[in-house]
């Protein structure tokens, strides 16, 4: 059953209260949304990954430049095409770019949530509240119903994000620890996490590169320059997807808080020779902190008791390779804002093109059906209180 139709049909029978029947589908809507969604990121980096190796070795055979970009996409395509029809959810009708944004915004979990609270099943309605919350801790509606439910059952045992990510528990775990004073012990899940979130965010960003409508007829390079400015604009809204909710906050500039984290509890360890890249890595995510900028500092000053090279004081591999990354797209789809936009659009930074469907609402004919809400806020993870020990160096 394709996506479209088992979401719009438990639309329907959450319209003439049928519950059940609405829960089945609506749950199988999340099913089929995460299959096509994990097909879409194995087939889109396995050929990336094979496209790459075809062409390594004739590069050199083709001097015009237009020629190896030609033969790279049809490599591709080949490859995607091959790849695909081995997964049965690309038989089925492909759904529109709203309805998925609908599902990455977890919208289906409003309606899952009331639903199992008229079917008195409170555990699912909390779940399914609680995950959406996770996604959109402002919403008015389900933080009313979370407070409602927390005056009818204890609330904590339920609490479970359907669609939690695993480097986000790593994570809380690490800070933790942190904050525990074990700091051997949460670098190691801070190194874990680090590399758990770049894995899902390379996942993410292969499947941005599905497949999209082409709604009007143009010449062949702005065409082609309309469907990767749409890729751009999934590629960016990544990072804003994969940033974790933390007592109901997200988590602002997340990777580098990772490493910042991570740079501390290496100096607490007395191994500088991790600090020291933890920090730079820091420092690219935000150049103007000054506390960091001291701790660099610290340690350049004292590099010699550490060991120190000037190796040491550049940024790890995968912090300058993410860093590169995403401000490389960010500047290619401002210039396609700036430059590639019809003369009726306005001017939109990256920002606002790849977030303003945070704010929108695709079910808008069914906003406000079975509120009753209230917010559930934890309690915010304690930050470290300086990012620069100015204790004696341990010898």
């Amino acid at each position: 059953m394709p996506l479209d139709s088992a979401y719009n049909y438990a639309l329907e029978q959450y319209a003439a209260q049928k519950w059940g029947e609405s829960v089945k589908y609506l749950e199988l809507g999340l099913r089929l949304h995460r299959l096509l969604r994990d097909s879409e990121s194995f087939c889109g980096r396995n050929c990336s990954a094979a496209a790459r190796r075809d062409g390594a070795g004739d590069d050199t055979l083709l001097a015009d430049s237009s020629l190896r970009v030609v033969r790279h996409i049809l490599r591709r395509a080949a490859c995607l095409k091959k790849c695909k029809a081995g997964f049965p959810v690309f038989n089925l009708s492909y759904p529109k770019r709203d309805l998925l944004e609908t599902f990455e915004q977890r919208i289906p979990y409003r309606y899952i949530q009331y639903a199992y609270f008229q079917l008195n099943n409170m555990e699912k309605a909390v779940a399914a509240a609680h995950t959406f919350l996770k996604k959109n801790p402002a919403d008015p509606y389900l933080t009313k119903n979370m407070d409602y439910y927390k005056t009818l059952v204890d609330v904590e045992e339920y609490l479970i994000d359907h669609e939690e990510q695993p480097y986000e528990s790593v994570f809380l775990k690490s800070v933790t620890l942190y904050n525990s004073g074990d700091f051997s012990g949460s670098a190691r899940n801070m190194e874990q996490a680090i590399a758990q979130y770049l894995e899902v965010y390379g996942l993410c960003l292969a499947g941005c590169e599905g497949s999209y409508e082409i709604l009007e007829v143009k010449d062949f390079y702005p065409t082609l320059a309309d469907l990767y400015t749409d890729v751009l604009k999934c590629k960016v809204k990544c990072q804003q997807h994969l940033t974790p909710n933390v007592g109901g906050f997200f988590v602002e500039k997340f990777v580098a808080t990772m490493y910042h984290y991570l740079q501390f509890s290496y100096y607490k360890l007395n191994d500088a020779k991790n600090a020291a890249p933890c920090a730079a890595s820091y420092v690219l995510f935000d150049p103007g902190d000054q506390v960091m900028q001291q701790n660099i500092a610290y340690y350049r000053f004292y590099r010699e008791q550490w060991g120190l090279e000037d190796g040491d004081f550049h940024p790890r591999p995968e912090a300058q390779t993410y860093f590169n990354q995403t401000t490389k797209q960010k500047e290619m789809l401002q210039f396609a804002l700036n430059y590639l936009q019809t003369d009726d659009e306005d001017v939109v930074s990256p920002e606002e093109a790849a977030g303003a469907s945070r704010s929108e609402n695709p079910d808008a004919e069914f906003e406000g059906m079975g509120d009753y809400e209230e917010s559930f806020l934890s309690e915010w993870w304690q930050e470290p209180r300086t990012k620069w020990d100015t204790g004696e160096v341990a010898d």
